[in-house]
């Protein structure tokens, strides 16, 4: 007598901005793994542990898919920078300061896995314009609430000779930096000394504030 069979496992049924959400998971962890030019469909629902038909439902092509996790990432990054800027956690300036140093120096941002994400899609906006257009957007949108920020503070402290423009397009670039280091230099540069380098330079510029 033949033996019964199990039944097959049935995967099971998400809604769908919960497929999505897996799949650009997936998508992040490949990028980090295999870079972005070699990152296939294959390689994905492989890692989502879903079928390629699946990943075309949901996103329809590998650009599409590579679009909205460039999209994501960036999005999680500077919602979290503008909350904070914006006072949605602390209203005194001098804790919106520390707490945004702590957000870009915290384990969220710092991850390898998506810091490499994050300079994979940098390195590849010159070449397609649409990456550039989602990158520039929240860059701009996150500009702007840095640059109000320090025109607070400079108001609030009395700080003469001091543009806020320059100040916060100066912060950007140290900030950025610092990722870039940690990301390629890991052995010379930690987290906590990268903190301290962007400690240093707030403090510097607002004294009475950090």
């Amino acid at each position: 007598m033949k033996a019964a069979q199990p039944p097959k496992k049935r995967r099971k049924i998400l809604p769908k901005e919960q497929r999505r959400q897996q799949l650009i998971e997936a998508t992040i962890a490949c990028i980090a793994r295999y870079g972005l030019a070699s990152t296939t469909m294959h390689m994905v629902t492989q890692e989502a542990g879903l079928s390629v038909g699946i990943a075309n439902l949901h996103f329809e092509t590998k650009e599409n898919l590579l679009r909205e996790t460039l999209r994501y990432v960036a999005e999680e990054y500077h919602t979290g920078q503008i909350d904070i800027m914006r006072g949605r956690e602390a209203e005194n300036l001098s804790d919106r300061l520390t707490a945004l140093l702590n957000f870009q120096f915290g384990k969220g941002v710092t991850q390898r896995r998506k810091m490499s994400v994050w300079f994979a899609y940098y390195g590849e906006v010159g070449a397609r314009p649409i990456y550039q257009k989602i990158v520039s957007a929240w860059d701009r949108a996150a500009a702007r609430e840095l640059e109000s920020l320090f025109a607070s503070i400079i108001q609030e402290g009395g700080y003469r000779d001091v543009d806020p423009g320059e100040l916060a397009m100066g912060y950007s670039a140290l900030i950025d930096g610092l990722h870039l280091a940690l990301l390629v230099t890991p052995r010379e540069l930690t987290k906590q000394s990268a903190r301290k380098i962007g400690r240093d330079f707030l403090q510097r510029a607002f004294p009475n504030h950090i």
